[in-house]
């Protein structure tokens, strides 16, 4: 009993399987991770600098071993020069137991064939070999320190503290552009100004460097020889630097001119103003053994970096200007009228006058079917221009005296004259009354034949000869006796 009953509730009993449902997951996040700025380049603040005037040698000094690389180049304010003949000499540093800087100005050569001679920075061994500009004849060569010798290295002077060595390649170089990194030094050839990197940007690692541009067949300038020519053909140089190199991150490769007074006066990425002397009177130049120049108290330097261009953005939706309005469009012009036509394409003849009507035409009284009218005589067709032939009566109707001809046509009125001035409407003419109908009876076909043959005369006046006289009494003869024989019938 047992097992029927297990069995029963077996089968009784009813198997739920339950599904559970797969897990949900929320949608990962994405996160966007912007770039960071480009850092913006901040030079470092620019010592005190000392600032004088040096009274250039007549001839090449001998070389100087200065311990560190001269500062960064400073900017200055050309003045127009005073004569035709100036040069502009000095802006750049001179060693005077420390780097001191050489106010720029203009000045007069010292003889008519005497020209400047820029100075000469050469990185050597750690050091660098300095000599300072000068004036020199046009034919003495420039002759560049020599590598069999050994230069004792300058000591500065008290209370000067040291600054970095020359960080760059050996060789001939220029001081680096303004606001560059301390110690980098640019790379040039023989006999460029120090002038030409004012408008670059800052330097903060080496790579930037300066090539020159020779147009004609003179030797170029080549560094580490002992004698030089000088170039004097170089109208400009070229800087070139990659972006490495720069403190904006960006590379160069600018044409910027070779004289000293033309590459000052370009605008500075970064202005380092150059201060004033403090005096007038120039120093005189370094020598190793002479007693050192007292200097005047350094001045402090005031750095500005010149702005980037923007670039130009996508204004938003909101702050685009609205379209602008539609301008009105003028209703369409009525179709034009041959007058108004005329007036348009000879405005520059003045108002045209106004063609006048023509008459209307009257229309012929009714012909008796028994009448005839007479013969028109020759003399009776006019040839002016201004009467129209169809007013002359027709052939058929001078056979047949009792019938009329068709009534005359009003004159065609006279073309106005053209004139600049406008000029009243002649008014038409009146037109001719209709012809009346002929009796039927011979007298009325004499007269109207007497009245044809004068009108014939008439318009025979610019053709034909007038009768005489005797003609005429002739005529008159005639229509009496036609006169006489009408009554006696």
């Amino acid at each position: 009993m047992r097992n029927v009953s297990f069995v029963v509730a077996l089968l009784t009993a009813g198997c739920v399987v339950y599904q559970t449902p797969p897990p949900t997951y929320p949608p990962p996040q994405r996160y966007v991770v912007e770039p960071a700025p480009a850092p913006v380049y901040q030079p470092p603040p620019p010592a005190p600098v000392v600032s004088v005037y040096v009274e250039p040698p007549l001839e090449e000094p001998a070389p100087i071993a200065a311990p560190w690389a001269p500062p960064p180049m400073l900017v200055e304010e050309l003045p127009p020069p005073p004569f035709e003949d100036a040069v502009w000499i000095g802006g750049y540093w001179v060693w005077q137991g420390t780097w001191v800087w050489d106010h720029g100005r203009w000045a007069e050569p010292p003889r008519r064939d005497y020209r400047w001679v820029h100075p000469y920075y050469e990185h050597r061994n750690g050091v660098v070999l300095f000599i300072t500009g000068h004036w020199a004849s046009v034919g003495v060569v420039f002759i560049a320190p020599r590598h069999d010798r050994d230069y004792e290295v300058e000591r500065p002077l008290a209370g000067v503290i040291p600054g970095p060595r020359p960080i760059g390649p050996d060789g001939c170089f220029v001081p680096a552009p303004p606001g560059s990194r301390l110690g980098i030094i640019i790379p040039a050839p023989v006999g460029t100004a120090p002038a030409v990197v004012t408008s670059a940007p800052a330097v903060v690692n080496v790579g930037m460097r300066i090539n020159n541009n020779v147009n004609s067949n003179n030797s170029t300038v080549i560094n580490n020889v002992t004698n030089v020519t000088n170039v004097t053909n170089v109208t400009n140089v070229t800087i070139v630097a990659p972006a490495s190199a720069t403190a904006n991150g960006q590379a160069v490769n600018a044409t910027v001119p070779a004289q000293a007074h033309l590459a000052a006066a370009l605008p500075a990425v970064v202005h380092v103003a150059a201060p004033e002397p403090a005096s007038r009177r120039p120093i005189p130049t370094f020598a190793r053994g002479r007693a050192a120049v007292e200097l005047p108290a350094p001045q402090p330097v005031h750095t500005a970096i010149r702005a980037a261009p923007k670039q130009m953005t996508p204004a938003s939706p909101e702050l685009r200007p609205a379209a602008p309005a539609p301008m009105p469009t003028a209703a369409p012009a009525p179709a034009a009228t041959p007058e108004s036509r005329g007036s348009v394409e000879r405005r520059d003849l003045g108002p045209v006058p106004r063609p006048v009507q023509q008459p209307p035409a009257i229309a012929p009284a009714p012909v008796p079917a028994t009448t005839a009218t007479p013969a028109p005589s020759p003399g009776a067709v006019e040839h002016r221009d201004r009467i129209d032939p169809h007013g002359v009566r027709s052939p058929e109707s001078a056979d047949h005296p009792g019938t009329p001809g068709p009534a005359p046509k009003a004159p065609a009125p006279a073309a106005a004259p053209k004139a600049p001035a406008a000029a009243a409407a002649p008014k038409p003419p009146t037109p001719a009354a209709a012809a009346k109908p002929a009796q039927n009876t011979q007298g009325a076909g004499a007269a109207s034949k007497d009245k044809q043959d004068k009108a014939g005369g008439a318009g025979q006046g610019n053709t034909k000869a007038k009768p005489n006289e005797k003609e005429k009494q002739n005529e008159k003869h005639k229509e009496q006796e036609k006169d006489k024989e009408h009554v006696e019938r």
